[in-house]
C-alpha cells in the first residue's frame, strides 16, 4: 500500500559528504513525520534526524552541524545531506515514515525503506 525507496548511499573518505533521498510512494494524502535511522554492525537502530510536515526537526546529538534534513511535501521525499563525514558514521540508513494519512482516511504508521548502505573509510 505504501512503499519508501531510498537512494544516495555509498562509500566515501572521511571529511567527505553525502546525500540521501527517499521517496514515498502509494495512495499518501499526507505523512506527519519523516526520518532517518542507522543502524552499525553489533548496535541498536538509532535515530539520526526527522522533520514533520510542518518542518519541524530533531536531530541526534551526534550528527548535529554536520547532517541536515529537508522534506518536500509535494513528492512526499524527505532528504538528509551529510556533510563532514566520520567513521563512525558508517551504518546501515533507513528512511521511516509515521502517521501517513492514506485515501480513503486510514492511518498508518510506522513504515520502513529497504535501508542503504553508508560507509566512511579512506
Amino acid at each position: 500500500q505504501v512503499q519508501l525507496v531510498e537512494s544516495g548511499g555509498g562509500l566515501v573518505q572521511p571529511g567527505g559528504s553525502l546525500r540521501l533521498s527517499c521517496t514515498a510512494s502509494g495512495s499518501i494524502f499526507s505523512i506527519t513525520v519523516m526520518g532517518w535511522y542507522r543502524q552499525a554492525p553489533g548496535k541498536q537502530r538509532e535515530l539520526v534526524a526527522s522533520i514533520t510536515k510542518y518542518g519541524t526537526t530533531n536531530y541526534a546529538d551526534s550528527v548535529q552541524g554536520r547532517f541536515t534534513i529537508s522534506r518536500d511535501g509535494t513528492k512526499n521525499t524527505v532528504y538528509l545531506q551529510m556533510n563532514s563525514l566520520k567513521p563512525e558514521d558508517t551504518a546501515v540508513y533507513y528512511c521511516n515514515a509515521d502517521r501517513i494519512w492514506v485515501l480513503g482516511g486510514d492511518v498508518l504508521d510506522n513504515y520502513w525503506g529497504q535501508g542503504t548502505q553508508v560507509t566512511v573509510s579512506s
